[in-house]
């Protein structure tokens, strides 16, 4: 069962700050609306998510999806005990969070929707330090990255395919931001391993990635899909993608190479 907070409830302070201080690492060009959101977890633990476009504009990134699926690339999903969005809920976004496996009958009101088994009555736990996604500060050799891609992959949340992937972005000071692909009833709402990294290195305003290594457990062959490309060669053009190809040597490319002439949706901004 879930708890339904009285409309007129306002967000915490706390947690309104926390907003406040992540929204301007929305990437929102088209829009110029920034929208963040922030996961509570039920010791205190909150987890940023920020609104990322693109130019292909069904390829962007809600907020409370981007900050779910970094929480699903933790392996913290079993402490969720809120979320909170810096504007009200739109209908599609409870519906994203009433499909979850978490969150049968859910229900959001205004600003803040709440898992009342994880909280005390419906107060939401005091917010006290930011989840850090990061595995590693230490600046990997390919063959350490792809490993970690694999273990990583063992997080993807695929009940319907059985395909798990994993990724790893690397950031310019060597830390290394996880990245599973993520599966939801709606197949409109599913996200990339690829994607999830990306998306969680914005919200933590890591913008200027080195590398991303990337394994398909179950494919020795596999690539980006065509939504992945694009958001790579949009968000990071000249980034080194480091393939796994199993028992073979990896394959490497750049988003451009990926995906060339992809649509920069140019015309969009004037």
């Amino acid at each position: 069962m879930l708890l339904c907070i009285p409309l007129s409830a306002p967000v915490p302070d706390t947690l309104r700050t926390h907003l406040d201080a992540i929204r301007h690492r929305a990437h929102v060009p088209f829009s110029k609306t920034p929208v963040a959101a922030v996961l509570l977890l039920t010791d205190g633990t909150w987890v940023p998510g920020v609104r990322i476009e693109s130019a292909s504009f069904s390829l962007t990134l809600p907020a409370l999806l981007n900050a779910y699926t970094t929480l699903v690339s933790a392996g913290r999903t079993d402490d969720l005990a809120a979320a909170v969005l810096s504007r009200p809920f739109r209908p599609e976004e409870r519906t994203y969070l009433d499909a979850l496996p978490l969150a049968d009958g859910a229900q959001t009101t205004d600003r803040v929707w709440t898992v009342e088994a994880r909280t005390a009555d419906g107060a939401l736990p005091q917010p006290t330090r930011r989840l850090d996604p990061t595995l590693s500060a230490e600046r990997a050799t390919p063959a350490q990255g792809l490993a970690t891609a694999r273990t990583v992959a063992a997080r993807a949340h695929v009940p319907a395919s059985a395909f798990p992937v994993g990724a790893v972005l690397e950031s310019e000071d060597g830390s290394l931001v996880p990245g599973v692909n993520v599966e939801h009833p709606d197949w409109a709402r599913i996200l990339c391993a690829e994607r999830n990294a990306l998306g969680t290195a914005w919200s933590y305003g890591l913008t200027n990635p080195a590398r991303l290594f990337l394994t398909c457990l179950k494919d020795a062959k596999g690539t980006p899909c065509g939504a992945c490309r694009q958001l790579l060669a949009e968000l990071t053009p000249e980034m080194t993608l480091w393939m796994d190809r199993h028992m073979n040597e990896a394959d490497t490319a750049l988003p451009t190479d990926l995906l060339p002439g992809s649509f920069r949706g140019d015309a969009l901004l004037s």
